[in-house]
């Protein structure tokens, strides 16, 4: 898998095309108490690689009035969040202007106004906007015409950086809010920094590198971050730079041949107490032959969350973060006012770019929803015209045909319309899981989202994978567009990960433009309700297990292997309006022992979810595929 696919599953050759899609990490969990008086604190693991990063020592003093009061802090917002579990109702009409639609109208009316009025054609901007502009803006544009007309390429890449204007703030700071809050709210928001940065480095997963820049002022020691990002050298653009990159000339799911696989590395694989453990043989799993492989301490994690827990509900935290945020908006609506021609000419002035021909990655799509009404719209109609007499569908034992299938619904296809699919997710869904899911469901039918849009179904996916192939060639028609498509692990059984990758490799849905990413439902409880789990261990072995195996060797599991080369992460995904039972601490039950019929705690999927794909990315390290 490639370097650049960090949360989960993924690595890669490192002379591989850089790629538009970021490193990310797709879990959010929660994080680590700083030790006062600058005292080491470690990040914990049964295992460690020597030179890991899992210690972080800081060179101030971050005690705030909160020390000591986690625990209670954090049970207390538990048992009132359980208190109020049932007065919570969410409306379910929503008015007809949300913010959310008010802020992208008003921010595409500007983008509208802004492309009427500015075109860069120096004369014509230099008379309609000298006005706007006052300050040097005539010497600014005579400048630029000159450049441009000047012949040598290198005196234009050393054109020097455009002066903005600037706002500067000063006097005696007045915010009205006591000094000894802000101090206080400041430290727990660096604290919770430091933590995010302890889990990060851990799962080896990359770090800003602006808030890295701003945190190692505050240690002792640099932090060990770069050590597990991608080395990519920031080049300035040039008027001859590569617009599109090379594209492979075979297909990545061609080559199936098991000599050409990397070979077995022998190494066997078991999950003690809900965490994969890897041993250096596959006959004697004992501690003598464990890898040292890390992962986060199950004690250090709760109380990393109770510390976040207690920085939510802290009032002058909430205080603080909130101006601080309303600041930074009304600084940059401020600089937009003050240097918006000045930006717009900037951008002009950058060879084969603008904002139609810039990448652009779309992130949160379920592959299952990627394309428009109409487009699949006209899929079912061009599937009844193609495979009217194809098995689609099997009920009761006996075999149906598309066009069964639509006539026991008294449905043809000049039935079928836009409005008829309903497939729409408007502003009632907004905050409606149930709304929201059933938007999933083509004319309402769940058999026909099984046919049209599942992977697992009695015709393998081949309607999914063709529409799923269309999408990607209009990506590829776009040139500029990319997606990243999310796809379903449900943990119910073992061969999940081998049907997804066999519908993936055999009808070919790959492209360029798109990268997956595995989503995992937290339904435990759906599952043991239906006896199709005996306890939560079995549904993580269901996930994890067959990724460790073709990890190990990927010859077991070769269509696996091919597939996740282009998957960049795990998420965790469920109505998280729904009130909790449970809190994690540590004498919650094992995930061997969790037989109940109540649902796992959020915190409780997202750390052994999280501890597994950490003690993955590192075999994946070892193993050179990352």
């Amino acid at each position: 898998m490639s370097s650049n696919l960090p949360s989960g599953t993924v690595t890669g050759a490192k002379n591989k095309p850089l790629s538009p899609f970021k490193k990310r990490g797709s879990l959010q969990y929660a994080a680590s108490t700083v030790e006062p008086r600058g005292a080491r604190h470690l990040l914990t693991s049964q295992h460690s690689l020597p030179g890991i990063p899992v210690a972080l020592k800081q060179s101030i003093d971050l005690r705030t009035s909160m020390d000591g009061k986690y625990k209670e802090i954090a049970e207390e917002l538990f048992s009132r969040s359980l208190a109020e579990s049932e007065m919570r109702s969410a409306p379910y009409e929503f008015p007809e202007d949300s913010p959310i639609e008010q802020l992208e109208e008003k921010r595409h009316r500007l983008e509208r106004q802004i492309s009427q009025d500015v075109k860069f054609e120096p004369d014509i901007l230099l008379r309609a906007k000298q006005e706007f502009m006052k300050t040097d803006s005539a010497t600014d544009l005579e400048y630029m015409k000159e450049q441009s007309q000047a012949p040598d390429l290198q005196e234009r890449e050393q054109v020097p950086e455009r002066e903005y204007q600037r706002v500067t703030i000063s006097g005696e700071e007045k915010c009205g809010v006591p000094f000894t809050d802000l101090l206080d709210a400041a430290k727990c928001v660096v604290k919770a920094l430091f933590i995010r940065q302890k889990y990060m480095s851990l799962s080896l997963q990359s770090f800003c590198r602006t808030t890295t820049r701003y945190l190692q002022e505050l240690s002792e020691r640099p932090l060990d971050l770069d050590l597990y990002e991608e080395d990519i050298p920031e080049t300035t653009v040039t008027a001859d730079a590569t617009v599109h990159p090379p594209v492979s000339e075979t297909h990545p799911y061609e080559n199936q041949d098991p000599a050409s696989m990397p070979p077995d590395m022998g190494y066997g694989c078991k999950m003690v107490d809900g965490v994969m453990h890897v041993y250096t043989t596959r006959n004697i799993m004992e501690k003598s032959t464990e890898l040292d492989l890390p992962y986060p301490d199950l004690q250090e994690y709760i109380a990393d969350m109770n510390v976040m827990m207690a920085l939510i509900i802290n009032g002058p935290v909430k205080s603080f973060c909130y101006r601080r945020l309303q600041y930074l908006s009304s600084k940059f609506q401020m600089h937009i006012l003050l240097n918006e021609m000045k930006e717009l000419a900037a951008q002009k002035k950058v060879p084969h770019r603008d904002f139609y021909n810039i990448r652009k990655v779309d992130t949160h799509i379920h592959a299952s929803s990627c394309m428009n009404q109409k487009h699949l719209l006209r899929f079912i109609k061009r599937a009844m015209k193609k495979y009217p007499k194809e098995i689609v569908h099997v009920e009761r034992g006996k075999g149906q045909t598309l066009m069964e299938v639509f006539e026991s619904m008294n449905l043809t296809a000049f039935d079928l319309s836009v409005d008829t699919l309903d497939m729409h997710a408007d502003r009632n869904t907004f905050h409606r899981f149930d709304k929201f899911n059933a938007k999933y469901n083509p004319i309402g039918e769940s058999i026909l989202r099984e046919i049209f849009i599942k992977t697992d179904n009695y015709i393998k996916g081949k309607y999914f994978g063709h529409i799923i192939k269309e999408v990607m060639a209009d990506l590829e028609e776009s040139k500029y567009q990319n997606v990243e498509l999310r796809l379903s692990i449900y943990g119910r059984s073992r061969d999940e990960w081998d049907k997804l990758a066999t519908w993936a490799v055999k009808h070919q849905v790959y492209s360029n433009n798109v990268r997956w990413l595995v989503q995992v439902p937290r339904l435990f409880d759906v599952y043991h309700t239906k006896k199709q789990l005996c306890n939560f261990q079995e549904m993580l072995e269901n996930i994890f297990m067959p990724l460790f195996e073709v990890t190990v060797n990927p010859g077991s599991h070769p269509e696996l292997h091919l597939f996740l080369q282009h998957v960049v992460g795990f998420d965790s995904v469920d109505d998280e309006s729904k009130p909790e039972q449970h809190i994690f601490n540590l004498d919650s039950p094992l995930p061997v022992n969790w037989t109940e019929e109540d649902n796992p705690p959020y915190s409780y999927y997202l750390y052994y979810m999280y501890a597994n794909m950490t003690v993955l990315n590192h075999l994946r390290r070892v193993c050179g595929k990352m």
